[in-house]
């Protein structure tokens, strides 16, 4: 659609409004600001439901793999044979054997239930979500076989360092002439890891596997065998290879099946949000319906003057659309740019607001992370974008046909 230089000049005289059509314009003030906070907290939101998502895929997939393979007896024995059958798979990029089983640790008259992982240090070395999460001592005690690793929250609630002693307890304990006796051993602390997620950190403690074998009576066995591909999302072509080559001896868990309410509970949530915020937009759309309708009525006279001065229906169709349409676009485009300023720094925005406020806004312990991430999604934006101006313009358009549909003779008549 073409504008000419009198249209132009016509529309940004009714934009700027004067003292008797001042309510006029303040409602065409709040559709800008609705549709700048609207296009700008759509953005906001997408972008953090993004990065949430990012970052929990990431992470619970870089410590739990891909698939995990279990033996149908419970006892995996003969597990770096199978392993090595497993990693000559196209797409299988490792296989990690890990025993793993719950325990109550103690330290300094503090206990707390934790999850012992057994892994190999080349294995843990391989991981590079652990490898570099490390944040207190090192690997090479734990390559000898001679302490474990601990998460920072669980240390830091049983106000143990590198150096000092945890002790495990098994809930599977020794049978004596007494009865059942839990199976209890102090292990040092040889190093401390900081994954970022509060669950892992919180209640993770990594052990060499022969110490777990030996601790969790697994003698040249292990609890499961971790698998990571190339290509997360190909599950169901790595199954029909790893079933072809395995046979039925064996149970294949993928993450999918693990984590599949989680991550379908995060997309239904982030479309409800999508829809709910569109509706800030909508809003703001009806906003600017009403103030031009009230525009229109306004200047009546004036669009009947300039009809019978030879303006066309056409020409002050598009008048009015300008003038509605130019509210939506640049209250697009301050959301646009408030919207993408403020999730690049969203982190050190939050915390500024808790520094200025000496409140918690962001509960790691709550929301599994320590920091507020976002991923801006340029399609996304784009979406959201054309959506504003789809909605701004056909707002725009329903006043404008009605001041092109006013006949200056009738409007004369009774002025």
């Amino acid at each position: 659609m073409m504008f000419s230089p009198f249209e132009r000049l016509v529309a940004g005289r009714y934009l700027r409004s004067r003292r008797q059509e001042g309510f006029i314009s303040v409602i065409a003030w709040f559709s800008l600001m609705g549709i700048t906070l609207g296009v700008a907290t759509l953005i906001i939101v997408m972008s953090v439901m993004n990065g949430f998502r990012e970052e929990l895929f990431s992470r619970i997939l870089g410590l739990g793999g891909h698939m995990s393979i279990m033996s149908v007896d419970k006892t995996f024995r003969g597990y770096d044979a199978i392993a090595d059958k497993v990693r000559a798979i196209e797409g299988v990029v490792s296989v990690t054997p890990l025993v793993e089983g719950q325990v109550m640790a103690t330290a300094n008259g503090i206990a707390s239930g934790a999850l012992v992982r057994g892994v190999r240090a080349v294995d843990f070395s391989a991981r590079p979500i652990l490898a570099n999460a490390i944040v207190e001592g090192s690997l090479d005690q734990y390559a000898a076989g001679k302490g474990v690793i601990l998460g920072s929250r669980l240390a830091g609630r049983m106000g143990v360092r590198v150096g000092d002693k945890v002790t495990l307890i098994s809930p599977k304990g020794n049978v004596s002439a007494f009865g059942t006796v839990p199976r209890m051993k102090a292990y040092p602390i040889v190093a401390i890891f900081r994954i970022g997620m509060y669950e892992y950190d919180n209640s993770y403690i990594y052990m060499p596997l022969k110490n777990a074998q030996v601790f969790f009576k697994k003698k040249n066995a292990v609890s499961v065998l971790e698998i990571m591909t190339e290509d997360a999302d190909a599950i169901g072509v790595m199954r029909g290879r790893l079933n072809r080559v395995l046979g039925s001896n064996v149970h294949v868990l993928d993450w999918q099946q693990v984590n599949s309410s989680f991550f379908t509970a995060l997309q239904v949530e982030r479309n409800v949000m999508f829809i709910i915020l569109t509706l800030i937009i909508l809003v703001a759309a009806f906003n600017i319906i009403s103030s031009q309708i009230m525009l229109v009525n306004d200047k009546g006279r004036g669009i009947a003057i300039l009809r019978t001065m030879g303006a066309t229906k056409a020409m002050i169709l598009r008048i009015f659309f300008m003038t509605g349409a130019s509210v939506g676009l640049i209250g697009t485009t301050l959301g646009g740019v408030l919207g993408i300023a403020f999730a690049l720094n969203i982190e050190s925005i939050r915390r500024w607001i808790e520094g200025l406020t000496g409140s918690d806004l962001f509960a790691a312990e709550i929301y599994f992370l320590s920091q507020l991430p976002a991923v801006i999604d340029t399609n996304e934006v784009v979406t959201v974008i054309v959506m504003a101006l789809i909605l701004s313009f056909l707002a725009s358009i329903i006043p404008a046909r009605r001041a092109a549909r006013l006949d200056p003779v009738e409007v004369l008549r009774y002025e």
